[in-house]
C-alpha cells in the first residue's frame, strides 16, 4: 500500500528555509516531499541548451537534496508539462495535499489554475502562499481600493502599512521532522537527459554585503564600482528570502528598501494589468510607429553603436547575463528612442539573456524606458548616451573593460546620430499621441 504523503511545490522558492508554502505544508503535515518540476513547456522556449538559468536551477536543487539527505529525506524532480506530470504523480503516490506560492505571471496562473482544478477534482487540497514579495495583489492600494499605478504614492504606502510581522521569518527548521523518510534518496535528471548542457560559471554570491547596502545610495550609478548587490538571480529563484533581505536591510539604506518596493510594485501591476505583456500600459502607445530596423537591432544586441556605453552594457549582457542597472536604463532608452525599435524586441532578448530575468521586472522596466508603462519617463526624456557617459562613468573604466578597442580605429562609428535621433523620435511619439 502506498504512504498517505503531502507535496510541497518548489517553482520561484528554491529553499528549505523561510518557504512559506514549506511552513505550512510541514506544520499541517507528516511524510511531506519537497518537489521541483523542470517545465518542457518553459524549457521548449530557451533558444540556448546552455542556458546558465537552467545550470543554476539545478544547482540549487542538488544543494537542496544534499540537505535533505542529511534528515534521512528526498527531493522529487520531475521532467514535462507541469499538468502531465502532475497526472503521473498522483497515480505513483496517495497524495493528500498539495502545497506552493504564489506567482503572478499569467502562464503561471494559468498553470497552477489548472492544476489545482486537477488536484481537488481528485479529493487533493491545493494551497497556495505569499513567498516572493512582501506586499501582493491588492494589499497595498489608495483609499478607494484601486491599484496604484505610481510607485512614490505607492512606495509612501507600502512602507506606512509595513510591520515586522510582514518581515518575520518562517520557522521552517522547527519543523524538519516532518519530512518524508526514506533511505532510497530519488536521483536527479542530469541536465543533458533533457537535452541542457553544464558550463563552468561562477554565480553572483548569495551574500548580502553591509557595505554595499549602507553606500548604495552614492554607489548604485556607477558601473565600474561594485556598488550593487547582485542579488537578483537569487531573488528571482528565492534561494534568497525577500523577508531576510528586508529585514537585514530595513533600518540602513533605504534606497536599498526602495529596490525591493519596486519590485512589489511591478508584481502587483502584473497582478492587476495583465495586458502589460503583450501590449502598452498606455494603450495610445500601441499606436507608435516603430521603424524597427533589423540591422540595427542586430548592432544594438551585439554592443556594435558605436556608444561606448551602450555596447559595454550589451557586451556584459552578453557574456554574463547581468548589466548594471544604470546601464539598463540607457540601453532601453536607445533601442526605443534613438532606433525607435519597438520595446518588445528588447524586453525579449533581455528576457533571453538575463540571470535575473524577471517578467514583471523585465516588462516594467522596458515600458518605463519607452514612456509606455506604470510612473514611465516621460517620451520626451531622451537619455544622452554622450552625457551618461560623462556622468557615470568619466574615467571609461566600465567602457574599457568590455569595449577594449574604444579609441581606436577599429571601433565603429555611432550607427546613429544623437540629435537627428532625438528630434526623430518627438515627431514619431507626438504624431502617435497626438490629442
Amino acid at each position: 500500500m502506498t504512504e498517505t504523503v503531502s507535496i510541497c511545490w518548489l517553482r520561484r522558492d528554491l529553499r528549505l528555509d523561510d518557504n512559506a508554502a514549506l511552513y505550512h505544508a510541514l506544520r499541517e503535515n507528516d511524510k511531506v516531499i519537497p518537489l521541483f518540476i523542470f517545465d518542457s513547456d518553459i524549457l521548449d522556449k530557451l533558444p540556448d541548451r546552455s542556458d546558465k538559468r537552467v545550470q543554476f536551477i539545478h544547482n540549487e536543487l542538488a544543494a537542496i537534496q544534499s540537505q535533505l539527505k542529511e534528515m534521512d529525506s528526498t527531493l522529487l524532480v520531475k521532467v514535462g508539462k507541469p499538468l502531465e506530470v502532475w497526472n503521473e504523480l498522483i497515480k505513483e503516490w496517495d497524495v493528500k495535499s498539495v502545497y506552493t506560492n504564489h506567482d503572478f505571471e499569467p502562464y503561471a496562473r494559468d498553470r497552477d489554475m489548472k492544476v489545482g482544478s486537477l488536484l481537488t477534482s481528485q479529493g487533493i487540497s491545493f494551497h497556495t502562499y505569499k513567498d516572493h514579495v512582501i506586499f501582493e495583489k491588492s494589499e497595498v492600494t489608495k483609499d478607494d481600493g484601486l491599484p496604484y499605478t505610481v510607485f512614490t504614492p505607492y512606495s509612501r504606502k507600502w512602507m506606512a502599512v509595513l510591520t515586522p510581522f510582514h518581515y518575520k521569518s518562517y520557522p521552517t527548521t522547527k519543523y524538519y521532522d516532518n519530512f518524508y523518510r526514506t533511505q532510497a534518496q530519488i536521483t536527479i535528471p542530469e541536465l543533458e537527459s533533457f537535452g541542457f548542457t553544464r558550463s563552468d560559471y561562477h554565480y553572483p554570491e548569495k551574500l548580502v554585503k553591509s557595505d554595499i547596502v549602507k553606500q548604495y545610495t552614492e554607489q548604485r550609478n556607477f558601473p565600474a564600482i561594485n556598488g550593487t548587490s547582485k542579488l537578483g538571480l537569487h531573488l528571482r529563484f528565492g534561494t534568497l528570502s525577500i523577508r531576510k533581505l528586508l529585514s537585514y536591510s530595513i533600518n540602513k539604506n533605504q534606497t536599498f528598501v526602495n529596490e525591493l518596493i519596486w519590485r512589489d510594485f511591478y508584481q502587483q501591476i502584473l497582478w492587476h494589468f495583465p495586458h502589460v505583456t503583450t501590449h502598452a500600459f498606455k494603450k495610445e502607445y500601441d499606436l507608435i510607429e516603430w521603424q524597427n530596423d533589423e540591422t540595427l537591432y542586430e548592432k544594438w544586441c551585439e554592443g556594435m553603436t558605436g556608444y561606448p556605453l551602450v555596447d559595454a552594457g550589451m557586451r556584459e549582457l552578453n557574456e554574463t547575463g547581468f548589466m548594471h542597472n544604470r546601464v539598463r536604463m540607457l540601453v532601453a532608452s536607445f533601442l526605443t528612442k534613438h532606433l525607435l525599435i519597438d520595446w518588445r524586441w528588447g524586453e525579449a532578448y533581455f528576457a533571453e539573456k538575463l540571470l535575473d530575468f524577471d517578467l514583471a521586472a523585465n516588462n516594467g522596466g522596458w515600458q518605463w524606458a519607452a514612456g509606455c508603462g506604470t510612473d514611465a519617463a516621460p517620451y520626451f526624456r531622451i537619455f544622452s548616451p554622450a552625457a551618461q557617459l560623462e556622468k557615470f562613468d568619466p574615467q571609461l573604466i566600465y567602457v574599457k573593460r568590455w569595449v577594449p578597442e574604444y579609441g581606436t580605429d577599429t571601433y565603429p562609428a555611432p550607427i546613429v546620430n544623437h540629435e537627428m535621433a532625438r528630434k526623430r523620435c518627438l515627431e514619431v511619439y507626438q504624431k502617435a499621441l497626438k490629442p
